[in-house]
C-alpha cells in the first residue's frame, strides 16, 4: 500500500513548519513519555468540548419521555430527537475527513463549538417539536466535527506505546458526563420543564468556545485533498433513507405513514452502494471522501464491525430504558437518571484500568469477556416484567456498563491504531459516520420494535399504554437487541493488537 503510506510534499512541508520537532520526526515517533505543554493543551481542550457534547447527548435519554408528553408525539416521532441527531453526525462526519487534512486544528474547534451553542440555544428557545429537530440538528453538526477531531489529534500527537493509556483518559471524560447526565436530566426535570437542559447545557457549551478561541493550538497536518460533491449528496442520502425506513417500520405499526416502510430502505440500500463503488473509484487518486483502504486492514475491519454492533445495540437501549422506567414501573425522572449514574460512574473509574490493561495484554482480553457481559445483560432485560425490582435494574446496568467500558477503549486504540498514519483522519472518520449510523438505525428499529410490541399487546396506542403494556414492547425491543449483540461476541474473538504496537513493544518502546 505505497500510495496510502507516502506523504504528499503539502504533508511534508506541514511537518516542517512544527519548530519544536526535527524535521524528520513525526510527533507519534517521539521517544519521550511526556507530551509537551502544546500537545497537552489542545488535549485538555478537546476533552472540555467533549465532556459538554456527551453531557449534552445523555442528558436527552431521561427527558424524552417528558417532552413526547408535552408536545404530544409519539414514540416513533419522539425518537427522532435521537435519530435526528445521530443522522446528522452520520452525514457530516464523512466530511470532516475532508476538513481535517484541510483545516488547522483551531478554526476546526471554533466552528464546531459555534455550532454546537447555536443549536443549544435554539433548542432552548424552540416552541414546538418541528423547531427542536432543527435545533438538534444544528447542535449534531457541531459535534460531529468533535469526536472525529479528537482521535485523529491523539492518533497524530501520542505515541502507539501511550495510546492506551491516553485513551484510558479520554473514557473516564466520555464516560462521566453520560453517568452524570440522566441524573442532571432528572433533577432539572423535577424543578422545571425540558428547556431547562438546554439552558444548563449553553454556558457550559460558551465556556468551551471561549477557551478554545483563547487557547487551542493548531496541531493538524495539512495536505491539500479535493472535495467530491457527488459522494457528500450520495452519502447523505442513503444515511438518511436507510435511517428514515427504518424508522417508518415504527410509525406505519403506529397507523401513520404515506409511504411504505421498505421503499426508503431499499432506495438507501442502493445509494449506499452507489457511494462505495464511487469511493473505491476515487481512492486510486487519493481523492476519496471516505478512503475505504482502511478496510484492508483487517484489524480495522473487525474493530468496525463489532463497534457498530455494539452501537445499535446501545442506542436501542438509551430510547427503550427510560420509557421502561417512567412508563412501565412508573418512576419519576430524577430516580431514574438516579438508577442509571452507577453504571456510569463504573464505566468512568474504569477508563484508566482498561487502558492500562489494553497497553500491556491488547485487546482480545478485554473484549472477549466485555461483550459476553454486555449480552448476558440484554438477554436478561429480554424477561422484563412491570414487576421487575430496581436493584436488578441498578445491578444490569453496571454490569453492562462494565462490559461496554471493556469493549469500546480498546476497540478505539486497536481498530485506528492499526491505520497507516495518512488513513487516520479516514479511520476516525469512518468509525464515528458507523457509530452514528448504526445509532440512528438502533433507535429507529428499538422505537419501532416497542410501538409494534406496545401495540400487539392491546394498547390503542403508545402514548395511553398501560405498565403490562409497555413491559411487552420493552421486552420485545430487547430480545431483538438481544440477538443483534451476539454478533458483537463472534467478532470480538477476531481482535487483535495492531501489528505498530507489538513492534514497538518488541524493541522495548511500550514497557513504560
Amino acid at each position: 500500500m505505497t500510495d496510502a503510506t507516502t506523504h504528499t510534499s503539502a504533508e511534508s512541508a506541514a511537518l516542517d513548519e512544527q519548530p519544536e520537532l526535527p524535521a524528520e520526526q513525526h510527533p507519534a515517533e517521539e521517544l519521550s513519555d511526556r507530551l509537551g505543554i502544546r500537545e497537552r493543551t489542545v488535549l485538555v481542550l478537546l476533552l472540555i468540548a467533549t465532556f459538554v457534547v456527551f453531557l449534552n447527548e445523555t442528558t436527552m435519554s431521561v427527558a424524552i419521555p417528558r417532552i413526547m408528553d408535552d408536545l404530544g408525539v409519539t414514540p416513533s416521532t419522539g425518537q427522532w430527537l435521537t435519530t435526528a441527531f445521530a443522522l446528522t453526525m452520520a452525514v457530516v462526519i464523512p466530511i470532516t475527513g475532508w476538513l481535517l487534512e484541510r483545516v488547522p486544528t483551531r478554526p476546526i474547534y471554533v466552528s464546531a463549538m459555534i455550532l454546537f451553542t447555536a443549536g443549544t440555544l435554539l433548542a432552548a428557545l424552540a416552541p414546538v417539536f418541528e423547531l427542536l429537530i432543527v435545533a438538534r440538528v444544528i447542535q449534531a453538526c457541531g459535534t460531529a466535527i468533535m469526536m472525529p477531531l479528537m482521535m485523529t489529534t491523539v492518533l497524530t500527537i501520542v505515541p502507539p506505546s501511550q495510546r492506551g493509556r491516553i485513551m484510558g483518559r479520554i473514557s473516564i471524560v466520555m464516560s462521566v458526563a453520560p453517568a452524570i447526565g440522566p441524573a442532571v436530566s432528572g433533577l432539572i426535570l423535577d424543578f422545571g420543564g425540558w428547556r431547562g437542559i438546554f439552558w444548563v447545557m449553553l454556558p457550559l457549551a460558551i465556556v468551551a468556545l471561549v477557551l478554545g478561541i483563547l487557547l487551542v493550538p493548531n496541531v493538524s497536518v495539512l495536505k491539500k485533498v479535493p472535495l467530491d460533491a457527488l459522494s457528500v449528496l450520495l452519502s447523505a442520502f442513503a444515511f438518511s433513507l436507510l435511517v428514515y425506513g427504518l424508522s417508518s417500520f415504527g410509525t406505519s405499526a403506529e397507523g401513520g405513514g404515506a409511504v411504505p416502510a421498505w421503499i426508503p430502505a431499499a432506495a438507501g440500500a442502493v445509494l449506499l452502494a452507489l457511494f462505495v463503488w464511487r469511493q473505491i473509484s476515487l481512492q486510486r487518486r487519493d481523492a476519496a471522501l471516505l478512503d475505504l483502504r482502511t478496510f484492508r486492514t483487517p484489524v480495522f475491519t473487525v474493530a468496525s464491525i463489532m463497534f457498530a454492533v455494539s452501537t445499535v445495540a446501545l442506542f436501542g437501549l438509551i430510547i427503550v430504558f427510560p420509557l421502561f422506567m417512567v412508563r412501565g414501573l412508573g418512576l419519576d425522572e430524577l430516580t431514574a437518571g438516579l438508577i442509571l449514574l452507577p453504571g456510569g460512574l463504573a464505566m468512568g473509574l474504569l477508563g484508566p484500568v482498561i487502558g492500562r490493561l489494553y497497553d500491556r495484554f491488547g485487546p482480545r482480553p478485554l473484549v472477549v469477556p466485555g461483550s459476553i457481559i454486555a449480552a448476558a445483560v440484554f438477554w436478561l432485560l429480554a424477561f422484563a416484567t412491570e414487576t421487575t425490582p430496581l436493584p436488578a435494574l441498578v445491578i444490569g446496568h453496571i454490569a453492562l456498563s462494565i462490559g461496554l467500558s471493556m469493549v469500546f477503549t480498546p476497540l478505539f486504540a486497536a481498530g485506528l491504531g492499526s491505520l497507516p498514519r495518512d488513513l487516520y483522519s479516514h479511520g476516525s472518520a469512518i468509525v464515528t459516520t458507523l457509530q452514528q449510523v448504526a445509532g440512528a438505525a438502533g433507535a429507529a428499529l428499538f422505537a419501532a420494535l416497542y410501538s409494534i410490541g406496545v401495540l400487539a399487546a392491546g394498547a390503542a396506542d403508545p402514548i395511553t399504554a398501560t405498565p403490562v403494556e409497555v413491559a411487552a414492547g420493552v421486552r420485545l425491543a430487547f430480545l431483538v437487541g438481544a440477538i443483534v449483540i451476539l454478533g458483537s461476541v463472534v467478532a470480538s474473538f477476531f481482535v487483535r493488537k495492531p501489528e505498530a504496537e507489538e513492534g514497538a513493544e518488541a524493541s522495548g518502546f511500550a514497557g513504560h
